[in-house]
């Protein structure tokens, strides 16, 4: 058997795990968000992922929801609540994507799925990273997440899309968790 069907199985089995533990947590943050400003806990926008195909990833919101503004969230970015800073810093806005695991929109080690309006200015030489499920984490993440340009970013993808193999995902899966617990790359 190759690599991508067991790592469907792992990541459903991880992501169902996951959110057996940690669900009170998530009700938790989801109630304190409710708390911290108006509108919902969670914030869905559209992604691009496999095949290029445009699903929905969950976030919890960490931004006021009464505001508009660039589809790139800036260093200090107004719209960013007091909660919603703390929530970024530690990537807990990202947990509810492990239901974009479950559904199979998503993988748990894979490019991160970027904004279709960001995809639309990928060169044509880049889409091979539409071959595989985008990930809540991925090589571009432990290598400078959020301080990385789109270039750099895409060609961290594109070494992950060509070694896909489960040593790979190993390494990420063990590098994510420092790099939260520091903050590293994280705007």
């Amino acid at each position: 058997m190759s690599y991508p069907p067991i790592k469907r199985s792992l990541d459903i089995l991880t992501a169902l795990s996951a959110l057996i533990l940690i669900w009170p947590v998530l009700l938790c943050v989801a109630i304190a968000i409710r708390l911290d400003s108006p509108g919902p806990a969670l914030f869905l926008q559209p992604r691009v992922g496999l095949g290029g195909r445009v699903f929905r990833v969950f976030k919890f919101r960490s931004m006021r929801s009464d505001t508009a503004g660039p589809v790139l969230t800036q260093v200090n970015d107004p719209r960013i609540t007091k909660l919603g800073h703390l929530l970024r810093r530690t990537s807990i806005d990202e947990l509810p994507q492990l239901l974009n695991i479950l559904q199979g929109d998503m993988s748990l080690i894979g490019p991160r799925p970027e904004v279709p309006s960001i995809v639309e200015t990928y060169p044509s030489d880049w889409r091979p990273v539409f071959d595989v499920r985008p990930g809540l984490t991925g090589w571009a993440q432990i290598h400078g997440r959020d301080d990385l340009d789109i270039p750099t970013k895409l060609g961290y993808d594109l070494a992950y899309v060509a070694n896909l193999r489960f040593g790979l995902d190993w390494r990420i899966f063990w590098a994510t968790f420092p790099l939260l617990l520091k903050g590293v790359g994280i705007k």
